[in-house]
Formats: structure tokens, sequence, C-alpha cells
């Protein structure tokens, strides 16, 4: 397993940058790290994948109807009963204020409020703030993929001032970008490329602090933010470089071909997750997201031989009509069966902990809790591994939803992150344990 690499004098220009919004991001170089500045096993192994359905399930076959240890599972549950022990279903969970029906996609991982309002501008996704305050342990600090996405206006994760990181949807990229070496002139080349933009960053810097004299206060405080931006990313350029000296990973995984049909999207669905679980499993990044895109699916295969009525979003407007409910259950069901798989790949791969799937959090849901009526309460919400105490059915009040980011507080503390706010959050979720 790959290693921190802190040196003990950056530790203090660290916790400053920390600070202000930034962390120190190195890669994982064993041969440059002191033994003092290992991280604990917690955070060494502690790994997250978010998954997001923007148009959701329908509601009723998804939730239990009895809360505790003791419930029964919900007929699209029973798709996972295998797993049973190792996930907790959530009700009565929902960003505060994040309302607009599907204009809500976006902050599914952010929990920012009023999408919808004028000059909205939306905050960090959990998975950016968790790499912030952890800082790069893999050669990907993050994955933000995507099925059938809108790569413009979509995705599940979002940088501290707001703005969209487009998702990968191409899983042979994806395969190239984490195990394809190249020749050492191709190296040569990216390298070459990194320091050119580090040179340009340089410019863009002197020239920004020359234009800085004779501004005024609120002025200069963009400025200072805009400075920060920059050593940011002059810290990810030099990372990236130093990446590019280590040889990636090896995998007796055949290079994947790229589903081009968007009306196959669960055979597209089905190898992002496969792909998912490679860098998890490769450890070339511990924090992935995926957005599927279901507002941009047209009319798409059921089955063999089988297409739904309309698109997606269509679809999902079903009005309580049966030839259209009965094709969403089917839908959620293949979605579940799915991330059956995921699972079953994810608890199979052992490690020194036992299973990836135990220093795995795998989460399911969607910023929609009822697409018929454009409803953003009671949001769909399965978090399953990760080494918590699992096997239930936390039930919330459904009329004054819980905020959602509050598990999203506890899930960044089980991966070491020392904080108890983010968004909305009023704290950790009640009710969710560690295994003893």
């Amino acid at each position: 397993m790959a290693r921190s690499m802190t040196q003990p004098d950056s530790v203090s220009r660290r916790c400053f940058l920390r600070g202000v919004g930034v962390a120190i991001a190195l890669p994982l170089l064993e041969s440059t790290v002191p033994c003092a500045a290992m991280p604990s096993d917690r955070l060494e192994q502690g790994r997250m994948l978010l998954i997001s359905n923007n148009l959701g399930v329908l509601p009723k076959p998804f939730f239990p109807q009895k809360s505790g240890r003791d419930y029964e599972l919900s007929p699209y549950l029973q798709e996972l009963k295998k797993f049973r022990n190792q996930f907790t279903v959530f009700s009565g969970l929902s960003h505060p204020a994040c309302e607009g029906g599907h204009s809500t996609e976006n902050c599914f991982l952010t929990g920012a409020k009023h999408p919808t309002s004028s000059g909205f501008r939306n905050s960090i996704s959990i998975d950016q703030f968790v790499a912030e305050q952890l800082g790069q342990r893999t050669r990907f600090p993050t994955l933000n993929l995507g099925v059938n996405i809108n790569k413009a206006n979509r995705s599940l994760s979002w940088t501290r001032d707001g703005a969209l990181l487009p998702a990968e949807d191409s899983p042979a990229r994806l395969f190239q970008k984490m195990f394809v070496q190249g020749s050492p002139n191709d190296t040569k080349r990216r390298l070459q490329q990194l320091r050119r933009r580090g040179s340009i960053l340089d410019a863009v810097t002197q020239s920004a602090r020359d234009f800085q004299q004779g501004l005024g206060g609120e002025d200069r405080q963009r400025l200072d933010q805009y400075f920060t931006s920059i050593r940011e990313l002059e810290q990810r350029l030099h990372t990236a470089g130093e990446w590019e000296k280590h040889p990636k990973p090896t995998t007796d995984q055949a290079a994947p071909k790229d589903v081009v049909d968007r009306s196959l999207l669960f055979e597209k669905f089905e190898q992002m997750l496969a792909m998912a679980t490679l860098a998890l499993q490769s450890d070339s990044t511990r924090l992935v997201t995926i957005m599927v895109d279901a507002f941009e699916t047209p009319a798409f295969q059921l089955e063999e031989g089988k297409k739904s009525l309309s698109g997606y979003h269509n679809l999902s407007h079903h009005g309580s009509r049966p030839s259209h409910v009965a094709q969403l259950e089917q839908a959620d069901r293949r979605q579940m069966a799915l991330l059956n798989g995921a699972l079953e790949k994810l608890s199979s791969t052992k490690t020194e902990a036992g299973n990836l799937l135990e220093s795995t959090m795998v989460l399911y849901g969607s910023n929609m809790g009822d697409s018929n009526t454009h409803d953003n309460t009671n949001l769909p919400i399965l978090l399953a591994g990760g080494g918590f105490r699992h096997g239930q059915h936390l039930a919330f009040d459904h009329e004054q939803n819980t905020p959602l980011c509050n598990l999203f507080v506890s899930m960044m503390q089980r991966l070491g992150v020392e904080t108890d706010e983010f968004s909305s959050a009023t704290g950790t979720l009640s009710g969710l344990e560690l295994k003893a």
C-alpha cells in the first residue's frame, strides 16, 4: 500500500493553506517519506464511491415500510439481499432549501441552496472537499465519471469556487490514463507540457500582481482569492509532474471499448462501474463519483429487443400510468442489480484489512425524491461498506427532513477529515455507527 509524502518542514505551510481552503497535495512516493509522517491505517485505507442517478427511483418500491434492524427488504432492496448486513438504507434525508426539481442535480454532493435563484453559484462537492483536506495520496486525487453525461452542464464534482469539473465519459480513455504507460518520449513530452503550463501561470501571476497596485479593498480580496487558486493549480501541476516520473500500475484486465449507443444505458453504466472498481482496486484514486445522466438519456433498452416507451425524462413523469410505472420499475431493478455487481467485486477484492468493500464507502442516491412531481425531499439514499455497522433502515422525519450533509460529515470523519461542518450539515448523522 502506498504512503503519504508529507515532509516535516511543510507541515506549517500545509496547515496555513488548509485554513484558506487549500491543501498541499503531494503524491505517494514511499522513498521520500519519513516514518513520522505516515498517515494512520484508517486514512490509508479509506475510499469513497459516490453514485447518483439524476432522475432517482420510484420511492414506494425503494423504501422499506419498517425502520430499524429487523425491517423487511423492499422490492428494490431484494436485489441487494446478499449484502443486507453491509448496507444501510435511509429515509427522511434531503438538502435544506435545495429545491427546484431537476435544477438540483448538480447539488447532490454540494448541498448548495436555491439553485434556481438569480446569480446562483454552486459550492464545493464532498469529494473535492476531502481531496483538499487530505491532500493527494494517489495518482488521481479524484475521478469524476459520467454515463450519458451532458458534460457542459452537469457534474457531481464542483470546486471551492463553484466551478463544474467535467466528467470523464469514456471508459477507454480512462483506462489509458490509468494503465497505459507510453514511451519515454511520451513521458518527456507530457513533462514538457506541464512545465509550459507552469511558466504560463508564472507570467499570469506576475501580471496580476502588477495590476493589483492601486486596487480597492474588495478588488484586492478577489485578487487574493485568485492567487490562492493559482497556488493550488501550481501545486497540482508539480504533483502531476512527480507522478509522470513513476510507472503506472498494471492490470490483467483488457482495455474496454466504449459503448457509444446512448440507448444502451445499463451497458454503459455497468462499464463505468467496472472502471470505478478497477480504479479503486489499483489504488489509482480513492475518491470516485459517477453521475448517471438519465435526463439526457433517450429511449433506452430495457432488455434484449425491448426499449422504453420514451426517453428516461418523459418516462419519469409517469402520472401513475401502469405502462410507464412498470418500465420504470424494470429500469430501477436493473440499476440495483448493477450496484449489487459492484459490491460483489469490491467484497471479493482482498486487502490487508479484509476486503475492499470494508474500506470503501459506496453511496447510491439521487437529488430527486420523486421525479414525477419534481420533489426534492425524502431522497433515496443507500450507503454500503466503509466499516460502518450496517444492516438497518434509518428513518428520519419525512416532513422535517434531516440534512443529507450530516451523512456526508459522518463519511468524511470516517476518512479522517477532522470536521463537523459541511454545507448545510448540523453535525454527524445519528444512528450511524462504526463497527466495534
